[in-house]
This record gives structure tokens, sequence and C-alpha cells, in this order.
């Protein structure tokens, strides 16, 4: 699986270009899977807003770019209707277009819904698109200053699926904890390669190999 992962969503040129490389075909031409759960771990977010998302009524431009088709895949119902049900839908579509919210909370359901065992098998053209916390749960940990919902085991352990950790939303005009002064903290404590990346800013991985895509400011952080 390849993977496009932003801080604010398909926020300009740049980053458009890198999904449609990543797709291979035209964003008309392709099916997408959206998943809200992130939303519903984090105090901030509400109902509404995961309906916009959704709905493409969001800044994080994502399931209003036009798709061939677009669902609905909540992680939350997926152990209550059976692996035969939901996993070819997964593996049927071109993209799975992941919101933000709650890192560990979507984490959580990922594993307990088993999305998180399926993606490394999906087919080498399917692509994962992430916003925020959608991002942020491919990295091996999402550093102590983002834990909020607490998982059962505790800790910061995210899925592991790329080698670094983000920090979205870098030096966002509100969101004044997220400043670069405030990640370096954040990347001290982080034990692979980190990048502070703020919201015109992707990171594209394809075959392990990692790629910046931006039309803004963003850091790396080494170990």
């Amino acid at each position: 699986m390849k993977y496009l992962l932003t801080s604010g969503g398909i926020k300009n040129t740049s980053i458009h270009n890198a999904l449609i490389d990543l797709l291979g075909k035209p964003i008309a031409e392709s099916s997408a899977l959206c998943i809200p759960t992130a939303e519903y771990g984090h105090p901030m977010c509400t109902p509404t807003s995961a309906w916009r998302f959704i709905a493409g009524q969001t800044p994080a431009s994502m399931c209003d770019l036009g798709w061939k088709s677009l669902g609905v895949l909540e992680l939350t119902a997926l152990p209550s209707i059976g692996e035969e049900r939901w996993v070819p839908w997964v593996r049927e579509a071109d993209v799975l277009l992941v919101g933000g919210g709650d890192p560990l909370y979507l984490c959580y359901w990922m594993r307990q819904s088993g999305l998180a065992d399926l993606l490394p098998s999906l087919r080498r053209e399917a692509v994962y698109v992430g916003v925020s916390a959608g991002s942020m749960v491919m990295a091996p940990n999402v550093g102590e200053d983002f834990v909020g919902w607490k998982p059962p085991t505790g800790g910061d352990r995210a899925l592991g699926l790329v080698e670094f950790s983000m920090f979205p939303h870098l030096d966002h005009e509100n969101m004044p904890d997220n400043s670069l002064a405030n990640a370096e903290k954040w990347a001290a404590g982080i034990q692979v390669p980190a990048y502070a990346i703020d919201d015109q800013t992707a990171i594209k991985v394809t075959d392990g190999t990692v790629e910046v895509v931006s039309e803004g400011h963003w850091k790396q952080f080494t170990p």
C-alpha cells in the first residue's frame, strides 16, 4: 500500500498531483472509502464535524475531490458485521481517506476492527490518505504530547506501518501549541525519525521511500 500522509488534507497543487501520481489514474476514475472514526475520540469533535468530513465541508479537502464513488467505513461497526462483508469493500477500494481526531482512539479501532492487520496485505495500487490523526496513526508512536484518549494498554504506541512520526499543523494560526519550539520538544521524546509539517505539506511513501511534498514549511528531526 502507498501512503499520502497530510496535516491538512489535499490543500494545494503539489499535494493534489502527488495523490494522482499515487493513484495512477484520475480521481474521477477512482473509488474511495472515508473513515471518520478518529473524530469520536477527540473532545473538540462532534457528530457535526464527523458529518462535515464525510460531506467534504471541512477545510481538510479529501472527500470533496470528485471521486467516482465515495463510501463511509465506520470502524466501530466492523466487528459486529463480520469480515466476509467489509473486507471485500476495503480490497476493492482504490483509496482510503482517513480523517482527523484522536490518533490513539483511531489506532485502537483500527486494531479492534481488524483493519490494521488487513492494511499490509492490500494490493500495491491501493492508496492510504490521512489527515492529521489519520496520518499520525501510521507512526510507531505519536509522542506523549498527543496522548488524549488513553488506550487500555496505556502508552503512545501507534500502528508502526511507516518508520517515522509526525507533528501536524505546524505553526497553525488557530493552534498556538503547535509551534516549532513545541515540535522540537516533542521530537526530543521520539525514538524514530520525525517530521513537523504544516497544512501545506504532506509525506508521500512508496515502497518505503519517503518524500516530502510541500508548498509550505516543515522540519525533519533525527533521533
